[in-house]
């Protein structure tokens, strides 16, 4: 019997999966990755047929409420079974209440060194979808005091995952700590596209910015020529191109890879990067094959976008789970399509679980404090 048959006798009637646990020592960290920023309360507005003009109340078809910002992040590392933690700075209104329960107690986000400041209101979004673009309106104030000293005093993690226009002064300490970051970046509103941003990258193991930020910072022409460039400056460097694929070096293994996206319908691109990211670092820590990560990122990231909400349409196991049960299923009553996908995704025989596993929250039209999931 295998070990993955053993962990299916074993674990029949369980609830959560642990990609990693057969990797799992006693000598690890207590983290898996850490993650820090800004969570906001996003309140999102979908099925509007246009933008309303000044002084005029349109109706929508759909809302959902969920944690936004660095909550994408924390939860799509999360659900994919990764031991994850999260530094942020919480008021203490009810969103912030809210939010905190629904990521430590739905979650399972390690919380404990994030700070809570009285009379501090949590940052609030209020996103407008028509035809897959947005319209934000956000409201905030900076945190009474920096996270620097919560971030080091966090548990030790195996991995973090970071933001390079946040704040990077203690990227080295954590580097030397033997924790391996991970970096990425936004869109740059000023147009200058400084290549100095990317000097704390010297710190870090993998970068995985657009295809838009890559071919920018790096003066190239094309999504192939920008991560060559990258990679002269990380051992692992991926570059996503939205539904032309995603293309990536690994200088630690010698390998280099390009994948396709998976072609869904989307709903809400929302979050699809960092569930992009969140696999990355998955598939990274457990050691699979270069082309084998892309692959299931992009699964991931597809599956993310077909539900609305940000952190709460990331995919749990479960729903990966489905997916490929699906797949396998259409592909032997001789769908030929659904064959090529088998077996380009064959790998996923070894990695999802045999056995049920807890569904994960979607969002919610109003924040429901004493709702379980069913």
């Amino acid at each position: 019997m295998t070990d993955h048959e053993h962990d299916e006798v074993r674990c029949e009637s369980c609830w959560y999966w642990d990609p990693l646990k057969a990797q799992r020592t006693d000598d690890d960290p207590p983290l898996d990755v850490l993650s820090t920023g800004t969570v906001f309360f996003d309140l999102i507005f979908t099925g509007l047929s246009r933008m309303p003009q000044p002084g005029e109340e349109l109706y929508t078809t759909g809302m959902g409420s969920c944690p936004g910002g660095i909550a994408n992040l924390a939860t799509a590392l999360a659900r994919l079974g990764l031991r994850t933690g999260l530094v942020a700075g919480f008021g203490d209104d009810a969103y912030a209440d809210w939010m905190w329960e629904t990521l430590e107690q739905g979650e399972r986000i390690d919380l404990s060194s994030c700070p809570r400041f009285e009379n501090f209101h949590s940052a609030t979004t209020v996103a407008m979808t028509v035809d897959g673009d947005r319209a934000m309106v956000t409201h905030m104030h900076e945190l009474p005091s920096p996270l620097e000293p919560y971030i080091l005093a966090a548990p030790h993690a195996r991995a973090a995952v970071l933001d390079l226009a946040g704040e990077t002064s203690w990227w080295r300490t954590l580097a030397a700590r033997g924790t391996r970051l991970f970096a990425d970046i936004g869109y740059d509103e000023t147009g200058r596209w400084d290549p100095a941003v990317l000097q704390p990258l010297e710190h870090c193991h993998g970068f995985t910015p657009n295809a838009v930020e890559a071919m920018h910072y790096t003066r190239t022409d094309s999504p192939t020529q920008a991560v060559r460039k990258l990679a002269e400056l990380v051992p692992f460097a991926v570059v996503t191109d939205g539904v032309a694929g995603s293309y990536a070096i690994d200088q630690s293994t010698g390998e280099e890879a390009y994948c396709p996206a998976v072609a869904v319908e989307p709903t809400d691109a929302t979050g699809a990067g960092d569930v992009f990211a969140s696999a990355i670092v998955l598939g990274t820590l457990a050691g699979w094959p270069l082309e084998q990560r892309l692959r299931f990122a992009s699964l991931c990231a597809s599956l993310a976008v077909q539900q609305f909400g940000g952190s709460l349409a990331a995919p749990g196991w479960g729903d990966i789970s489905d997916w490929w049960r699906v797949t396998r299923s259409r592909a032997e009553a001789g769908d030929l399509r659904a064959e090529y996908v088998r077996k380009d995704y064959a790998f996923l025989d070894d990695i999802v679980p045999r056995h049920s596993v807890h569904g994960v929250r979607r969002a919610q039209a109003t924040f429901a404090v004493h709702s379980d999931l069913d």
